[in-house]
């Protein structure tokens, strides 16, 4: 009898570690950590991620006081009056279009300042930087911010929001507190700056150039080539699997899927990521942001670049190199941009310089005068087949490229430059009689 309890027992104990083992083996759940497809990513900062308000910020400012015009491109002047609309609370942002022609008229006519953005922003990514109490704001992309120096409500002054591309105004208020210190810091020293006249190619659109000569410098760098191990790490999903090559001139990495080139003759790198759809179209908010997330995602802000470009139709968006002083730097190649054009949930096309602008050379810069604004509109108004209705804009920047005496060398010369049918040109120094050394 006592032999079949133990058989019993043994059975039962058999039975009862056999429910407690499956039990554990239903429920155990390993420890494995989750794998995701951006770390690389994360992990590579080739340069430093920068805050919003230093990509997407005005390159010009415009003070019109009572139809005169004084004017500064100057990049700390801009971040000084960026820092001073940070503090405004701005409210009630409406439709006003139907008033657009007395609004435009403000530069003209009143006293008036104008901040200038080299592209169209959408209204909700500037939302934080302005401060805008207000939930619901209409979707608005603006490229003008005319603030109303002679307001006559004794409580609040109007700022308005303008579009060169649909030609709409929104309007909007911030309490007086805020214009009385904006025309304290700012307007009441309005003629201290240079001065400007206003030229109109059409009734719609009005170009500010400056009335005298512009001094400005040649600059000389000697450049830093980007690693472009790094650019790999950041950009393919899995680096383990890309192959290098070294090619005639250059360099590529490639796996099944994706490619990218190092051209040194050109100093640009090219990525291209042909499985993504590029046929999706986004709106204007979702493509800048996500344009400058990417870019911060593997610190790629290797110069001074800022945002002056967005085509939605075909999801591409241009930041563009800036000197020191704030002038836009140009060339022909795209080596003073950075390029991106999207599909709908990655990147489909990377384009950007190779080397950074890394040490001026001191003793290389010379100082330049730059003819007025008189003299290069002169000069297009008498160019052959040109026609000035289909004039964009006007500004004075650098061209960019390698030195003539030493390629090792990047050389930015002070030049003018032209928007016309959506494309930039020059007009080159020989076109306006040559460069005038600013001691002569």
């Amino acid at each position: 009898m006592r032999y079949e309890n133990i058989k019993s027992a043994i059975l039962i104990f058999l039975v009862l570690f056999s429910i407690i083992l499956t039990w554990n083996l239903w429920t155990y759940q390993p420890d494995f950590k989750t794998i995701d497809n951006k770390n690389y990513v994360e992990q590579v900062s080739i340069s430093e991620q920068k805050e919003l308000k230093k990509i997407v910020k005005p390159d010009r400012i415009y003070f019109h006081v009572n139809g005169k015009h004084f004017g500064t491109e100057n990049s700390l002047e801009i971040d000084r009056l960026v820092r001073e609309i940070g503090r405004w609370v701005v409210s009630d942002v409406k439709n006003n279009s139907d008033k657009a022609g007395s609004i435009k008229d403000l530069p003209e006519k009143g006293r008036a300042v104008e901040i200038v953005f080299p592209a169209k922003v959408p209204v909700e990514i500037y939302r934080n930087i302005l401060n805008i109490d207000q939930k619901k704001i209409p979707p608005l992309n603006f490229d003008r911010i005319v603030v109303n120096m002679d307001s006559s409500n004794k409580e609040y002054g109007s700022v308005y929001f303008v579009s060169s591309e649909t030609q709409q105004v929104y309007s909007s208020q911030i309490p007086i507190s805020f214009l009385n210190d904006f025309n304290k810091n700012f307007f009441k020293n309005a003629t201290n700056y240079p001065a400007y006249f206003a030229f109109k190619p059409t009734d719609r659109r009005t170009i500010y150039l400056p009335e005298k000569e512009t001094n400005m410098l040649i600059y000389k760098y000697l450049p830093a080539k980007l690693d472009s191990e790094l650019f790999k790490e950041a950009l393919f999903r899995d680096p383990s699997f890309v192959r290098k090559s070294v090619i005639d001139g250059g360099e590529e990495y490639t796996n099944d899927s994706s490619k990218m080139n190092i051209d040194d003759s050109t100093n640009i790198l090219t990525y291209v990521n042909p499985t993504e759809n590029n046929t999706y179209v986004g709106n204007s908010y979702d493509l800048l942001n996500k344009s400058i997330d990417f870019v911060n995602g593997h610190g790629g802000w290797t110069d001074s670049y800022r945002y002056v470009s967005m085509d939605e139709l075909n999801q591409k968006v241009t930041f563009r190199l800036y000197s020191t002083e704030g002038y836009p730097v140009f060339n022909e190649r795209g080596m003073s941009e950075i390029t991106e054009v999207w599909g709908r949930n990655e990147i489909n096309k990377y384009i950007r310089p190779s080397i950074a602008l890394d040490f001026a050379i001191q003793s290389e810069m010379v100082n330049v005068s730059r003819p007025s604004g008189h003299q290069v509109l002169e000069y297009l108004q008498i160019k052959k087949n040109f026609k000035i209705s289909h004039l964009e804009d006007i500004v004075l920047g650098y061209q960019m490229q390698k030195d003539l005496k030493s390629e090792q060398l990047i050389t930015l010369e002070p030049t003018w430059f032209y928007q016309y049918n959506g494309s930039w040109g020059e007009v080159t120094s020989e076109d306006l009689g040559g460069l005038k050394s600013g001691l002569e």
